[in-house]
């Protein structure tokens, strides 16, 4: 089963990402083989000198990293498994050198322009980690400064398909047959929406309604495995975070990704409370207090059912969120 985000109005939701790592000819021709990456561009990020040039990169300690800036279409495929894509081309855990390129212009890195993308780049450095003795090199940071590369530069692969390149065959193939089945675009309306949503579920995200207390799918729900956005399918919390509130609905101390939902006033019913929604479908969720418990940051999400799907963890992997599956090893050890 594949997860379903929905794009309203059909238009692209086009995001950039900034990663170093080696020589910045081979990184953007293997970049550029990843479904959803809609333009790339070379250059040197994070130095102090403005405007360098190839050379002074090189030998004059500018501080710059060779870096491709890579605009990709988040509605094909998400950040979290183009840094996957990234990661699997690079040596994560070697210090300034990649391949045969030694230097600290050839460091490895993930700078954002976007404050949301830092802790999503945070959870997938965590889980990279994991699988390493040695310290992640990977340096993580905004993005301070992007310097376009020379025309030389610019798609050199491609101009010489016999260029040098740290990056080997086997990757490149893999990075071209990559999909991300946590991203697959479809258009839709609200009309399309009240045929695949039951009425309860409508109403609740489209309309802004409540669901009945202690009559509802996972207000005593405890199996592991994490709660999904019904609309679109986007990760949205966990049963790690999950508790038992008095209240009859799902409670949760935390967003598995903070990005993922927003809050704003709710004024209705003559009350002043917080509603919490998701950004991608912007669907109604629930409301957020500051009740929950303190030893878990004092916040209580309290969540529609009906807003939700539950994926078991062990079918998380087959249904395209195996990268959130190190959430639970820390729970498992």
């Amino acid at each position: 089963m594949q997860v379903v985000f929905v794009v309203f109005g059909g238009k692209n939701v086009e995001k950039e990402i900034y990663l170093a790592g080696g020589c910045f000819w081979g990184l953007e021709a293997y970049l550029q083989e990843v479904e959803g990456v809609v333009e790339t561009c070379v250059g040197y990020a994070n130095g102090d000198t403005q405007r360098p040039t190839y050379e002074q990169v090189c030998h004059q300690h500018t501080g710059h990293a060779e870096t491709v800036r890579v605009r990709y279409d988040a509605q094909a495929v998400t950040l979290p498994f183009l840094l996957e894509l990234f990661f699997n081309a690079i040596d994560p855990t070697s210090v300034d050198r990649q391949g045969n390129d030694v230097g600290n212009q050839y460091r490895s890195g993930v700078y954002y322009t976007d404050a949301a993308d830092a802790p999503i780049i945070a959870r997938v450095v965590t889980a990279l980690a994991a699988h390493y003795s040695a310290p992640i090199a990977v340096e993580v940071a905004p993005l301070r400064c992007f310097y376009p590369a020379e025309a030389y530069h610019q798609q050199y692969l491609k101009k010489h398909p016999d260029g040098y390149c740290h990056i080997s065959p086997a990757q490149f193939a893999r990075a071209r047959a990559a999909r991300d089945a946590g991203a697959m675009r479809i258009e839709t309306d609200e009309r399309a929406l009240r045929q695949r949503l039951s009425p309860l579920q409508y109403a609740v995200t489209r309309q802004g309604g409540t669901e009945p207390p202690f009559h509802n799918a996972y207000w005593n729900h405890d199996a592991p495995g994490i709660y999904v956005d019904v609309i679109s399918g986007e990760p949205l919390f966990s049963s790690l975070d999950k508790f038992d509130a008095p209240c009859g609905w799902p409670s949760f101390t935390r967003p598995v990704v903070e990005a993922a939902v927003a809050e704003r006033m709710d004024y209705s019913h003559n009350m002043v409370r917080s509603e919490v929604r998701t950004v991608v479908s912007d669907a109604h969720l629930g409301h957020v207090f500051d009740d929950g418990p303190l030893e878990k940051g004092g916040k209580r999400y309290c969540i529609n059912s009906a807003a939700l799907r539950f994926v078991p963890k062990e079918e998380m992997a087959q249904q395209g969120y195996g990268e959130l599956l190190s959430l639970f090893e820390t729970q498992d050890a």
